[in-house]
């Protein structure tokens, strides 16, 4: 995931961001770059709301649709059956 991904899914404006606070911006990139999604969340959990808040994002760009063929079938995934490793005790009736 890139950083623009990412601020898109936060709901966030790059471009704006970009323009109004480079530093930050650039700061961030590189912070991203280095750590997980997930980290960088949570080490700037409360710089985002009002960043989100400041550069909303208007218009979430729509996802690229993939196309399949109608000549192949789709592929069926095996699932595996997991036995629970605790023992099943049943009631006796009487």
């Amino acid at each position: 995931m890139s950083f623009e991904e990412y601020l898109i899914s936060k709901k966030i404006d790059s471009v704006a961001l970009h323009q109004a606070e480079p530093v930050l911006w650039q700061e961030w990139k590189m912070l991203f770059g280095q750590m997980s999604p997930a980290s960088f969340t949570s080490q700037k959990l409360y710089l985002i709301n009002p960043l989100r808040r400041k550069y909303l994002l208007k218009e979430v760009p729509a996802p690229v649709i993939v196309v399949e063929k109608k000549n192949e079938e789709p592929e069926v995934a095996a699932v595996p059956v997991v036995k629970s490793s605790k023992p099943v005790f049943k009631p006796k009736i009487k």
